[in-house]
């Protein structure tokens, strides 16, 4: 699958492109990555919302050094500015300008990616936001003040997240933002990730730490996802990016 360098204005940042086989123009979706990175699970994820007729733009948050990185990122998504939004705005950016993109947008994060998808949705900028066992702030209500429609995926037994899934919920219902927000009782954190000993870890110790994969849950996350994207990126009468509501 090819690779893209997209410039930002502090330099430029390798980004994983994949679309589906057709020439006609679809709808965006930028995938932002948990913390481990570009790895071999990103890909897939960028596959699978390629064949659901995307075109997916994964950017390398950690290209130029992993420690120093996901320091960066953590300190970011605290202070909900910094280098990696404006990385990943000008992937947006970039990416609704394609000539094979309509120029409508979506954000979908995994773990530490989706709490930057959640930060995105209130932003300005996309049609839709999936939010897959991010991190959900106590402000959260006045965070999503104007949001675009959000997707979220919880695991019930994510010590990490206690609370977030109704914590979100109350939120977009608060300010009217259409949503479709789920926990899963039996799945925990990453439970739609499949890391093979990532950093030199073992799927025993991921499993230790609460990062397991679940096949039931994965599998209706992504056709809550799926229909979401579809209704909110494909379908009519959904604002496009910058417009209210977008």
């Amino acid at each position: 699958m090819p690779q893209v360098q997209v410039p930002f204005a502090g330099g430029q940042i390798p980004v994983h492109l994949v679309g589906p086989p057709t020439d006609r123009p679809v709808p965006g979706v930028v995938v932002v990555h948990d913390v481990f990175g570009m790895t071999a699970d990103l890909r897939r994820q960028a596959a699978w919302l390629a064949g659901q007729g995307y075109l997916v733009a994964a950017p390398d948050l950690f290209a130029e050094g992993r420690a120093r990185c996901v320091l960066a990122a953590f300190s970011a998504l605290r202070a909900r500015r910094g280098r990696i939004f404006e990385q990943l705005d000008a992937v947006r950016s970039w990416l609704a300008a394609q000539p094979t993109c309509t120029g409508r947008v979506g954000v979908i994060g995994f773990c530490l990616g989706g709490g930057f998808a959640l930060l995105l949705a209130g932003r300005g900028g996309y049609a839709a936001s999936s939010v897959n066992y991010g991190e959900v702030p106590e402000d959260a209500e006045a965070l999503l003040q104007g949001a675009c429609p959000v997707v979220g995926s919880f695991g019930g037994r994510d010590r990490t997240l206690k609370g977030a899934a109704a914590r979100l919920e109350a939120a977009l219902a608060a300010n009217g933002v259409p949503h479709d927000v789920r926990e899963y009782p039996g799945a925990g954190h990453g439970f739609m990730n499949q890391h093979r000993g990532p950093l030199g870890l073992g799927e025993t110790l991921l499993a230790v730490a609460g990062i397991r994969f679940d096949p039931e849950a994965d599998e209706d996350a992504r056709r809550r996802i799926g229909a979401f994207f579809a209704t909110h990126l494909q379908g009519p009468g959904t604002p496009a990016p910058g417009e209210p509501g977008a």
